[in-house]
């Protein structure tokens, strides 16, 4: 810096910065730098304030995040927002279609009709362009913005339309996204998928910073719906917690607890000074009565009269209830008041046989597939389904038999045939590997080795010493319940894509007819669906002795000798007829066994199964389809 000392500047300073100077070499480490690195040699973790984390340093809407609902008070509107990041090559090839189709649905409107999509300029969104649109996309948004008091809301389409025209303010691009209002729920609510592209010209991958994900839209909804509907009144928030206190869910009370907690105790004794007026007074009362409720659960212990220690993973317990409370309505709902007992955890190995009851995605966010089924047991299950699972192939009302899929690891096996009179060791299993010549035996050892820990953290075998495990006999099948517990998935195969009223006067080879054949195959309860399949196996019995293909003798029924593929031939050669004269060409019947051999064209459903349609341009011919069939379309193919 210099003085200048003449005119009438005389006493003024000016900045004048000189050169950048040049440090050759290695920069020496930032003093910080180097005490972050020591206290995480120590062991330690370097951390802010209890209970914070660090503001998001990239994306867009970082700065919004930190200023946006500022001016809200306790009582705004509140709104849940449920946000999902999708990685498209991830996801699947099918993921967006499903999504799309699964928010479109039928029975989501007021009236029970089918959902219809929106956007930023139209109220019947293009899903299909929309989906075009996003074949290049590396990612995207999917968003369920649900408000607490939509229904007083005169139009959720415009309350969608504002929010996200505030959301592309605070992000400062043009955003492409498309939305279906679903009133199907107790909680009216809102589906928005969103690009991961900007709006600028050819548009680049839109970032949006976490904290803006996490709590900027929140806010930002808040913010919306409290202009909307007005703040909340005392009594609207006194009646919201109230209903809080029973709830077998994760609450507002409960992170007022937690938030409250030194230690996992939560003390509310009344201090002087501490309460101000009957506001106060009244929300000790509600923490009182929502730990009463906790304690009823075991979530909560008494220590005295106004001191509680709440269960390690309350929040966990709590949020895995209200999962499956939303499961039990869900479930309710699809059986449309029919008495079953519901099933949410299905055993395993057990499999499940039924209708379809209804169908669609678990969560609503994710593209993990569900089917409700109501068995012919007389019980109703709830099944989550494999995410390639392509429910479009799933008709409700259709016969399906689920199995749960083996989770069973290699190294699970590995274990127990190494286990020498219940005892596992590294120097066995090591001298093993030598003599197998092993490259690595020392990195094999420590892949079981870790293994064994995280089972031992579950509780199913036991650390004797370094390198020593017991491991119980019954070893892989406490596997296999842990794993059922935590993340089952059966694996569904159609049995019939036709409902049972339309199998009993089909013609062609039913589930029904499967079921009259092979005995012990269908055992149907008494009750429920299973006492429906009795009924009908009784009426398709009076069906096919009408059609020659059944006989009475007394009180026994004799079927006729091939009965299934009786059925099967007749039912081919109607619709081998009725393509011959759609398509010019003719048809060949091809026998059991025979030779066939064609372009695959088509794949035609009928009550006898699924066809492929073979042609060599003169001839065609249909023979059942398989999965690997659906790959080759346009191809020769050959049986």
């Amino acid at each position: 810096m210099a003085a200048r000392k003449d005119g009438p500047e005389e006493g003024r300073f000016r900045v004048r910065p000189g050169a950048p100077k040049s440090r050759p070499g290695p920069r020496s480490p930032r003093l910080i730098s180097q005490v972050l690195k020591e206290v995480s040699r120590a062991g330690a973790k370097a951390s802010g304030k209890q209970g914070m984390r660090p503001a998001s340093t990239f994306g867009r809407g970082r700065v919004v995040a930190g200023i946006s609902g500022q001016g809200l008070g306790r009582n705004a509107r509140r709104v849940v927002i449920k946000s999902r990041f999708v990685v498209l090559k991830k996801a699947g090839a099918r993921s967006v279609s499903t999504h799309l189709r699964y928010i479109e649905r039928d029975g989501t409107t007021r009236d029970g009709q089918k959902g219809q999509a929106y956007g930023p300029d139209t109220d019947t969104a293009d899903l299909q362009a929309f989906e075009k649109r996003g074949q290049g996309d590396r990612h995207q948004f999917r968003f369920i913005v649900s408000v607490e008091d939509a229904g007083e809301l005169e139009d959720l389409r415009d309350y969608t339309r504002t929010l996200m025209a505030r959301m592309a303010v605070d992000l400062e691009t043009r955003l492409d996204w498309v939305a279906v209002d679903h009133w199907d729920t107790d909680n009216p609510h809102t589906h928005v998928v969103l690009r991961g592209r900007t709006g600028e010209g050819r548009g680049a991958d839109l970032v949006i910073a976490p904290d803006y994900m996490a709590h900027g839209m929140r806010q930002r909804a808040c913010e919306l719906a409290t202009e909307w509907l007005g703040p909340r009144t005392e009594l609207e928030m006194r009646q919201s917690q109230q209903h809080e206190v029973d709830q077998q869910r994760w609450t507002g009370l409960d992170r007022q607890l937690q938030r409250q907690a030194v230690e996992d105790v939560v003390d509310l004794t009344e201090r002087p000074g501490s309460i101000q007026g009957p506001m106060g007074t009244q929300r000790l009362n509600l923490l009182r009565a929502r730990l009463q409720r906790l304690e009823a659960m075991a979530l909560a212990e008494r220590l005295d009269a106004h001191r509680w220690r709440l269960a390690p993973r309350m929040e966990q317990t709590l949020m895995a209830m209200g999962d499956r409370g939303d499961i039990l309505r869900t479930m309710h709902r699809a059986m449309k008041g029919e008495q079953r007992e519901l099933v949410t955890d299905v055993q395993v190995d057990v499999p499940v046989m039924g209708r379809i009851a209804a169908k669609g995605l678990d969560g609503e966010l994710h593209d993990r597939p569900y089917l409700i089924v109501d068995g012919i047991d007389g019980r109703a299950y709830y099944l989550r389904l494999q995410a390639s699972t392509d429910l479009a192939e799933l008709p409700i009302g259709g016969i399906v038999e689920g199995k749960q899929q083996a989770l069973e690891r290699a190294v699970d096996r590995t274990v127990l045939n190494l286990v020498q009179e219940g005892i596992y060791t590294t120097v066995h299993h090591r001298e093993q590997l030598l003599q197998a010549g092993d490259r690595d035996p020392q990195a094999t050892v420590e892949v079981h080795v870790r293994r064994l820990e995280a089972l031992r953290r579950k509780g199913i075998v036991e650390r004797v010493a370094d390198g020593v495990w017991a491991v119980p006999p019954d070893f892989l099948q406490r596997i296999r319940q842990q794993d059922a517990q935590k993340d089952a998935v059966h694996a569904v195969e159609l049995r019939s894509h036709l409902p049972l009223e339309q199998q009993i006067q089909a013609m062609g080879s039913t589930w029904l007819d499967r079921g009259l054949v092979v005995s012990g195959l269908l055992q149907p309860a008494a009750q429920g669906f299973g006492a429906q399949v009795r009924e009908a196996m009784s009426r398709r019995v009076n069906f096919l002795v009408n059609e020659g293909l059944a006989e009475r003798r007394g009180q026994r029924v004799v079927l006729t000798r091939s009965l299934l593929a009786t059925l099967r031939d007749r039912e081919l050669a109607v619709v081998g007829r009725k393509l011959q004269q759609e398509t010019g060409k003719t048809w060949r019947r091809v026998r059991d066994g025979e030779a066939a051999s064609g372009v695959y064209r088509q794949s035609v459903k009928l009550v006898s199964g699924r066809f492929a349609v073979l042609s060599d341009g003169v001839e065609f011919c249909l023979v059942p389809w398989r999965l690997e069939i659906g790959l080759q379309l346009g191809k020769q193919l050959s049986r």
